[in-house]
């Protein structure tokens, strides 16, 4: 059963959102907050699986309401699936950087939700495909140069920096493990021992690093094994 703490300050959204999840199966709903500081709260004293997360409520935001329920949280920390009617990039990276595991749009139908919060609580990333291509156009597009061997990336092994290359690519960790010839749970292990390594809460976290050093260049080639 995954657990789900829904966050919105609309209380017809939020309504709506607590009925469609409660009526699908396999998914528990453990409680609602209309803002950041009840979620936080809410958070610790739930321990859900996954929290469908507003970004823009008063007081506090849904980006600091992510960071501070991810620092307070024991393992296993929750996953966060922001949802919003904003695709807006700055929002998405703030998202992004503060651990949240997949971003939808509220316009996101209802079987395509319930997916999206199965998805993430198997340890998947989902991003709404509008924001996928924002991200990725404004990696293309930026000014400041990257370099060659991020120092930030030095801790990893060449095995740990190419399974970072092909999740960041959009492989799943099934389509790692056939490419790389290892199993999942060896994929699994290497991108834990990465996260680790670089103090990231998440694996959206973990893509959002590989383009920021450079490890992975918008428009580049298709993913191959490298020996």
């Amino acid at each position: 059963m995954i657990r789900v703490l829904v966050v919105d300050d609309q209380i017809l959204i939020r309504a709506g959102l607590v009925a469609l999840l409660q009526a699908a199966p396999g998914i528990e709903v453990v409680g609602e907050a209309e803002d950041g500081e009840r979620a936080v709260a809410r958070a610790a004293d739930t321990r859900p699986d996954v929290i469908l997360m507003d970004i823009r409520m008063p007081g506090l935001d849904g980006t600091a309401a992510t960071e501070r329920i991810l620092a307070q949280a024991v393992d296993p920390l929750p996953r966060v699936l922001v949802l919003t009617t904003f695709d807006l990039d700055e929002y998405v990276y703030a998202a992004l950087r503060a651990g949240a595991s997949g971003f939808l749009l509220k316009d996101t139908g209802p079987e395509r939700l319930i997916e999206a919060v199965g998805a993430v609580a198997r340890g998947d990333m989902l991003f709404a495909p509008s924001v996928t291509r924002r991200l990725i156009e404004a990696y293309v597009h930026r000014a400041d140069p990257v370099p060659d061997a991020p120092a930030a990336l030095d801790a990893l092994t060449a095995r740990e920096r190419e399974v970072l290359r092909l999740t960041a690519r959009g492989l799943s960790n099934t389509e790692i493990a056939e490419l790389l010839f290892i199993s999942e749970a060896t994929v699994k292990t290497h991108l834990n021992r990465t996260m680790s390594k670089l103090a990231l809460d998440s694996r959206a976290q973990a893509v959002v690093v590989a383009y920021e050093t450079g490890l992975v260049v918008p428009g580049g080639p298709a993913p191959t094994a490298q020996a």
